[in-house]
């Protein structure tokens, strides 16, 4: 299992990639089929936010859906056992929903990505994930944009993959209407759901 570490806005210590390498070895008992994970350190210089300047993001690239965890605090290490923590636990759920879904026969993946008007870029940047961060002219905006293939789902699903990811929201296709839809977190244990009143093409059909 290969685990990719990266910086942002800080350096990453060959110590403190020894000890991510140590504490990681726990994901393969939960995911032996995880191909890599990503770690992305990043630091926060705004003295005012010391007690959460350390931030870890860790991400399991797997067969199956992508699991994500995230944690800050002022300690690099600290931020690492909260976001392993989560992780954790979202592997012990996909392990045992795959327990109960093994007939489960996976749906036909199509390509959701609409059709975009390029915005007037000053600057880009590419990560190794395939993120892309734009600057919109001479403005302080940056839109970080990343494209995903989709396969169509029950809300069920797309509920229980939101959670995986730690996300608000999660943008999916209706396995029941083909439309494009994203399932978004209200308070406690309510959901919403809103559907563009679009089926998607059979043309965008892969395979």
């Amino acid at each position: 299992m290969e685990i990719v570490v990266a910086g942002r806005r800080t350096e990453v210590s060959p110590k403190f990639r020894a000890h991510l390498t140590d504490k990681l070895s726990k994901i393969e008992q939960l995911a032996p089929r995880a191909q890599r994970i990503d770690v992305l350190v990043s630091h926060e210089t705004n003295p005012r936010q010391a007690d959460s300047s350390e931030r870890v993001e860790l991400t399991v690239i797997d067969k199956g859906p992508v699991i994500r965890a995230e944690a800050c605090a002022d300690d690099r290490y600290a931020a690492l056992d909260l976001a392993l923590t989560k992780l954790l636990e979202r592997l012990r759920r996909t392990r045992d929903r795959r327990k109960d879904h093994r007939n489960h026969t996976p749906l036909t993946p199509v390509d959701v990505r609409p059709p975009q008007e390029e915005p007037p870029v000053q600057e880009s940047a590419v990560a190794a994930d395939g993120t892309t961060e734009v600057t919109l002219g001479d403005s302080p905006v940056v839109i970080r944009e990343k494209t995903h293939q989709a396969l169509p789902m029950t809300i069920d699903d797309a509920l229980y993959e939101m959670e995986l990811v730690g996300h608000d929201f999660f943008l999916f296709v209706d396995a029941e209407t083909a439309q494009p839809a994203v399932a978004y977190r209200r308070r406690g244990w309510s959901y919403g759901v809103i559907k563009l009143d679009t089926p998607v093409s059979a043309q965008a059909r892969v395979g």
